[in-house]
Parts: structure tokens; C-alpha cells; sequence
């Protein structure tokens, strides 16, 4: 090995160990090239979050792909006692890069079948915005509103395939079993092109930041929704004028106990209570819809140019459901099924579109220009049938708020807890929850109004993280690729126009939704 003070003039190929943490790195000692000595591998070690780290895991993993060609070597993979060589000759390395199949690699405690995938997925993407779909029609017409929500669910299932397509291909080429959404994006930009690779941090900082204020923004409106359908119940029976802000309130303690559960394993009892409380409710919402239909003709096919931003933003909402996707197909037994012809994703996005199409017609066609943000708040006052909807529906979705919080609570305690306030870790974990939920409640009694929050939440997360990131990323990972973006190049303008449509619902979505909230 080399001497402790070679390592001014060594060039650095990172190279992670299979312990993770801490990870450790090859060094080549290039002071002793000039007299024709071969350049001699140092290790050296890498603590994520300690001062001085430059760059994370994936970013590093993705960039020796390039470094190792500067030096004319190629590290190898290596577990705790190997006795494995450090370095190897290039075309061995390019050769097993290729024929990586990050598939095989994978492993899987308890690996879900298809069927597992399937019934999570759509446990993932039906939730309080199915209930907000006939408010979306409202915005839109009857007919424009049924044709539009296809045309989004469609491309929203589409930049789904882009992002597992350029992950599959990002694992192929760094040689790692998986990736998530964020490791996505910062080894898209690691392995890119030259201008973009000092970016790669920075990319995964913002797609987690976006999907904590997408999942954050989520907890508020669930916050909402319980409070206005819980408000609408007990003041009609007990004849009270109690505003919603304080149902909020009343809220806050049974949620601070709630969210001081750390361990997910817990919180699976809650997920299937509140599973039967939402499949009940909507049947039983699903017959008062179909009972006693006005004419279509009674309804406009098309509402104004001027609404569609809010429609934009409430069917996004409702049908994007990116986050839970990468988390699935990394667990799944046959990943290969799950974006194939049929596939476990096209099967599932093709049910919940189909589902959510039908609940926002009828609701509309029922309710016409009555129809409320949520469709639970239209149904009969004076009939206890209708009443125990909204009771079981409230309480299905207070549960839901755990499981919600628990995912950006996870980004922040890795991202910020476990770097910066390592000292006391469960302490500051406990204050930051505290911190969290008083904020959602207190964001929700600021904006109380159900329609214009889920639009805005739609149109500001949902639209980059569903539609601008994986055009984003399937532009960076296939640029230096010969013949990556396709005959003509027609990737670039096929995801310029993705990009400019998320653009587009973000800005006008974005507008809009503020502006409801002031006439509001």
C-alpha cells in the first residue's frame, strides 16, 4: 500500500464496499508515475454526512464509471475478506458492466408476487382524491372532463414507464440490484453528460424535497377533509356552529399520539382498518351516486378555459401516484412484469383511471354545479346511511395520515437527522414529528378550503414529480447514448412537449388555485 503522504497527486475511483457504511474508496497513487511505476491503489474511507464528503453513495458509484477510463482501470466490488484483486483490466469490467443484470442481484427478504404488486399499487393510488374527482368534472364539463382524465392518466403511466426504464438502465450501468426516485435522478446526472454531473446532488435534493411537500401537502388536505366531513355530521345532529378550524384543533392531540409511532410494523393494523372503513364507504357512496341520474344533457359538456387549470390540478392529484412506484417494482419477485405488455403497472393505472373516470362522471352528472370539493359532503344530510359514510371515510383517512407522515419523515431523518444531529437521534426525531404535524394542522386551519388545496398540492408537487422530473431524466441518461433519444432525435421533442405540459399545469395550476383560495 502506499505511504500516508502519497496521496498529493492521487486520483480517486469510488468504489463502495458491500457493508455500506462506512464506505471505502480507491486512491491511485500517481506520484511515482513518472519514473514508469504503475499507479498503486489506496483505500481510503467515506462517512456519509461527515464534513468533507463531497459527494453521496450513488453519486460517487456513477462517477467512477468515467474515472476509471481516465486512469485505464477498473475497481472491482469487494465484501469484508476478500481477497479479491483491487484493480482489473478495462475490457473485463465493460464487458461485466453489460451483461449486468441487476435483476438477479437483487436481494429480497420477502420479494412480492405480481398480484402483491398489483393490490399495492392500487392501495397506493386510490385515496381522498377519488372522492375529489367529481369537483375535477365540474371544472371541466361532463364529457371534456371524462376524455381529459384518460389523457392525463395515460401520460401520467407513461412517464411512469420513462423513470423505471431509465432506472433499469442506471442499474445496468453502475451495477447496483436498485434504485429509488431519488437515486434515479442523482446517478442520471452522475452518468450524464459532463456539464450536468456536478448537478447530481442537487437533483436528489430536490426531488426529495418535492415529494416532502407533496406527501406533507397530503397530510394537510387529509386534515381537511376529516375536519369538514366530521363538522358536517356532529353539527347536524347536535346542532352546533363550531367552525371547521376547530375540529382541526380538536385534531391535533389524538394526531401527535398517533404519529409518535417510529416503527411501520405498527401502523400495519391501522392501514387495514382503514382499508375496509374506504372500501365500504365508497360502495355505499357508489349507490347514491347511481341512484336517480339526471339527463346528461343536463350538464355542460364543457365548463371554460378559465377552470381547467383547477381541473388539472385536482386529476393529477388524484391519479399520480409516482412516489409509490419505484418502492414496488425494487420489491417485487418478477420485476421484469411490471412494466411489460400487459404488466402489473399498465393493469393497475388502467383501474385506477378507469375508477376514478366513473366516480368523477356520476358524481357530476348527480350533483351538477352542487358538487363540493369532497363528493362525501353531498350526500344526504337526513339519511344515517349517508352520515356513517363520512363517519368511516374521516376515520379511514385520520389513520392514513400515520402512514402518510411516516415516508417524508423518513427522507428528513436521513437527509438531516442522521447527519446533522446524530448526538441524539431519537430526541430530535421525536421533536421534529411534534414540529411536523402542529405545522400540517396549522397550514390546514390557515387554508381551510378542500377544492383549491388539492389543486394547488396537484399542481405544484405532482406536476414536476409526475410529468418535468422523468422527462428530465430520461433526456440525461440517453444523451451520450449513440442512438439513445432515438431516429431524429424525437425523445428530445417528445419529452420537450412533457415538460412544457407539467410547465404549464404548474404555472396556471399554481395561479389559479391561489386565486380560489382568496374568493374563497
Amino acid at each position: 500500500m502506499s505511504r500516508s503522504g502519497s496521496r498529493r497527486g492521487s486520483r480517486r475511483l469510488s468504489q463502495p464496499t458491500a457493508s455500506g457504511v462506512p464506505m471505502f474508496y480507491f486512491e491511485l497513487d500517481t506520484s511515482g508515475e513518472g519514473d514508469d511505476q504503475a499507479p498503486r491503489p489506496v483505500i481510503t474511507e467515506y462517512t456519509p454526512g461527515r464534513k468533507g464528503s463531497g459527494r453521496s453513495e450513488f453519486s460517487d458509484l456513477a462517477l467512477s464509471k468515467f474515472k476509471y477510463r481516465e486512469n485505464g482501470v477498473q475497481p472491482l466490488t469487494v465484501t469484508n475478506g476478500s481477497t479479491t484483486p483491487l484493480v482489473e483490466h478495462p475490457g473485463d469490467a465493460d464487458e461485466e458492466a453489460a451483461t449486468y443484470d441487476p435483476f438477479k442481484h437483487r436481494n429480497l427478504e420477502h420479494p412480492t408476487t405480481d398480484m402483491d404488486t398489483l393490490i399495492h399499487l392500487l392501495k397506493g393510488s386510490l385515496g381522498t382524491g377519488i372522492l375529489a374527482m367529481p369537483m375535477a368534472f365540474k371544472n371541466a364539463g361532463l364529457f371534456f372532463g371524462l376524455a381529459a382524465t384518460f389523457t392525463i392518466g395515460f401520460v401520467c403511466t407513461y412517464c411512469v414507464h420513462v423513470l423505471v426504464k431509465c432506472a433499469h438502465e442506471l442499474c445496468r450501468r453502475t451495477r447496483v440490484p436498485s434504485l429509488d426516485f431519488a437515486d434515479v435522478a442523482e446517478t442520471a446526472f452522475s452518468c450524464g453528460p459532463p456539464a450536468v454531473q456536478k448537478f447530481s446532488r442537487l437533483a436528489r435534493a430536490v426531488i426529495n424535497t418535492f415529494l416532502v411537500i407533496d406527501l406533507l401537502g397530503c397530510c394537510c388536505v387529509y386534515i381537511v377533509f376529516v375536519a369538514t366531513n366530521l363538522q358536517q355530521v356532529i353539527n347536524h345532529y347536535t346542532g352546533s356552529d363550531m367552525s371547521v378550524q376547530m375540529y382541526m384543533l380538536t385534531l391535533l392531540p389524538p394526531l401527535l399520539l398517533l404519529n409518535m409511532v417510529r416503527n411501520l410494523k405498527y401502523l400495519s393494523p391501522f392501514s387495514m382498518v382503514a382499508n375496509l372503513l374506504i372500501g365500504a364507504g365508497m360502495a355505499i357512496t357508489l349507490y347514491y351516486l347511481l341512484s336517480d341520474l339526471p339527463a346528461v344533457s343536463d350538464r355542460p359538456y364543457f365548463s371554460s378555459v378559465q377552470q381547467l387549470p383547477l381541473f388539472f390540478g385536482t386529476a393529477i392529484f388524484a391519479l399520480e401516484g409516482i412516489g409509490v412506484v419505484m418502492p414496488l417494482e425494487n420489491n417485487m419477485k418478477t420485476p421484469t412484469h411490471f412494466i411489460g405488455c400487459p404488466g402489473v403497472l399498465n393493469t393497475g393505472m388502467s383501474v385506477v383511471v378507469s375508477l376514478y373516470a366513473c366516480v368523477g362522471f356520476f358524481g357530476y352528472l348527480k350533483y351538477g354545479e352542487l358538487t363540493s370539493g369532497s363528493i362525501t359532503l353531498n350526500l344526504p344530510l337526513d339519511e344515517p346511511l349517508a352520515q356513517s359514510v363520512k363517519v368511516m371515510i374521516a376515520l379511514a383517512i385520520f389513520l392514513t395520515y400515520a402512514l402518510q407522515f411516516y415516508v417524508p419523515m423518513e427522507i428528513i431523518r436521513k437527509g438531516f437527522i442522521d447527519v446533522h444531529l446524530r448526538k441524539y437521534p431519537v430526541a430530535s426525531e421525536y421533536v421534529l414529528r411534534v414540529f411536523l404535524v402542529v405545522g400540517t394542522v396549522g397550514l390546514a386551519i390557515a387554508i381551510p378550503h378542500l377544492g383549491p388545496f388539492i389543486s394547488l398540492v396537484g399542481a405544484v408537487c405532482l406536476s414536476t414529480l409526475g410529468l418535468m422530473f422523468p422527462a428530465v431524466i430520461e433526456l440525461i441518461t440517453f444523451w451520450d447514448t449513440p442512438g439513445g433519444l432515438g431516429a431524429y432525435n424525437w425523445k428530445v421533442y417528445k419529452n420537450m412537449a412533457v415538460i412544457a405540459f407539467g410547465m404549464l399545469g404548474f404555472v396556471t395550476g399554481t395561479y389559479v388555485s391561489i386565486q380560489e383560495f382568496g374568493s374563497s
